[in-house]
């Protein structure tokens, strides 16, 4: 009798806590721990405080039964990083967004102008390619067209560069950026010293692989980035390995799998659908002379919808914008996501000329819609895992509060997306890429609604940095 009352009131403060709210009965999945049950989560001070099978008392209750409780989506590559752009990434469940590629040449000017504007949190790589920018004295404002692209550097020029990337590193960016399709003048030397720099402060390379003209084989450029990542010992992370790659994709894959299998550090991800996005004026279109009218066709002017010509190509090249360019199949997509290496990231826009990629606002909901509930390519707890818990492993090293992230349990940020299994799609399309998904209910960020019942909270700010230590 003593030890059962011992119990009792011991028992007594857990189930008379009161959290600030509890999200109920809903089917929480945690990728982590292999949770996925009918739980109730308890949410204190921006934190899961409890994830129980008993019921918990809040002083706000949201009945989330017949949903999926997920830790919020995490997007390793979105270039969309404006107060807009959040917006529709909110509403596709996603709770942080890096722009981990391009990245910038300004890391701590890059924070100062988000600082409580965002809706999600964010953070930034220092960027390889903004950094030649400024050094080479191009122009753009995005990716190289003049000399950032096509002058070759100088070793001075060189040292100057690794400067700004370690300047960068010292302002907390979370990883390194490269892209060196947009900068073929950057000689692989050039290249390694950027992935030296990454080594010395224990930061992941995001690359998008050298690929200079289509009849380049992909292998190429993988085997320059493994190489690099050898050498140097920095993580490697390949972006879109779809668009990269294309049909060689399985080849590349198994690369990677090889040289994981060897202990190297490299990860990739992958964006689902069949067409990509960049920018006409950039190194990427060089080869693009006098090929078939059909080839052109393939590309889509964003600003206006219009499959282009030969004439409009060149008419638009001259101009500069964005274009989307249809390059890969469904098939390929599908194989791509039953490897297992295969993370999701977006590699979205904003909507500075209007319209964007269907892929800044659809990306997460489209796996969830299409490749989980209807082809059933994944399963669910994969594709989560996919989206929540593999990117939020691939920073931790350099940034350990994504330790916090990426998960669902006791301790972890409060970085929730509720979603409706059965409704959940995007509603993205090539000609209206501005349209939100359905089916994600709620959004929480640090434990604060940016999305209540589908729709999103006005001016709701929660957002923070994601940063590494600043020295």
């Amino acid at each position: 009798m003593r030890i059962a009352g011992l119990l009792l009131l011991l028992a007594v403060p857990v189930l008379a806590q009161t959290y600030d709210l509890v999200i109920a009965n809903g089917r929480v999945i945690d990728p982590e721990t292999k949770l996925d049950a009918v739980r109730s989560v308890g949410i204190s001070g921006g934190v899961v405080r409890a994830v129980s099978a008993a019921p918990l008392k809040g002083r706000q209750t949201v009945d989330a039964t017949g949903m999926v409780v997920s830790p919020g989506f995490i997007d390793l590559h979105q270039h969309g990083q404006d107060f807009e752009a959040y917006t529709f990434q909110a509403r596709d469940g996603v709770t942080s967004s890096f722009e981990l590629e391009v990245g910038t040449a300004d890391v701590a000017g890059w924070y100062a102008a988000r600082q409580g504007k965002s809706a999600i949190n964010h953070g930034v790589s220092i960027g390889h390619i903004q950094v030649r920018m400024k050094v080479m004295g191009d122009p753009a404002d995005f990716v190289p067209s003049g000399p950032g692209a096509y002058k070759a550097a100088t070793e001075e020029q060189i040292s100057e560069m690794r400067r700004l990337m370690e300047k960068g590193f010292r302002e907390g960016a979370v990883a390194g950026g490269l892209g060196p399709t947009y900068t073929p003048a950057a000689t692989r030397w050039e290249i390694l010293e950027m992935f030296r720099v990454a080594a010395r402060f224990g930061a992941s390379s995001h690359i998008h692989l050298r690929r200079l003209s289509d009849a380049d084989e992909p292998e190429i450029g993988i085997q320059e980035a493994l190489a690099d990542a050898a050498i140097t010992g920095a993580p490697l992370h390949v972006v879109h390995i779809n668009s990269s790659s294309l049909d060689h994709a399985p080849h590349l894959l198994k690369m990677i799998a090889e040289a994981r299998a060897r202990g190297l550090d490299v990860t990739t991800e992958m964006y689902p659908y069949v067409a990509g996005q960049t920018r006409l004026d950039s190194a990427r279109f060089d080869s693009w002379v006098n090929r078939p009218e059909a080839d052109y066709h393939n590309l889509q002017w964003v600003a206006t919808g219009e499959r282009l010509t030969k004439e409009s190509f060149d008419r638009y090249r001259k101009q500069g914008g964005l274009v989307i360019q249809f390059s890969n199949t469904e098939a390929m997509l599908e194989a791509i996501l039953r490897d297992p290496l295969a993370m999701i990231a977006s590699d979205g826009f904003g909507f500075e000329a209007g319209n964007a990629h269907p892929r800044s606002a659809g990306t997460f909901s489209r796996i969830l819609g299409v490749y989980v509930r209807e082809r059933k390519v994944l399963d669910l707890n994969d594709a989560i895992n996919r989206m929540t818990l593999m990117p939020a492993r691939r920073l931790e090293n350099r940034v350990p509060e994504m330790k916090r992230k990426g998960r669902l349990q006791v301790g972890s940020d409060a970085d929730i997306t509720v979603f409706d299994p059965a409704k959940v799609r995007d509603r993205s399309t090539y000609e209206n890429g501005k349209q939100a998904s359905e089916g994600i209910r709620d959004v929480l960020v640090g434990g604060v609604f940016v999305v209540r019942g589908g729709a999103l909270v006005p001016a709701a700010t929660p957002g923070r940095a994601i940063r590494a230590q600043v020295e």
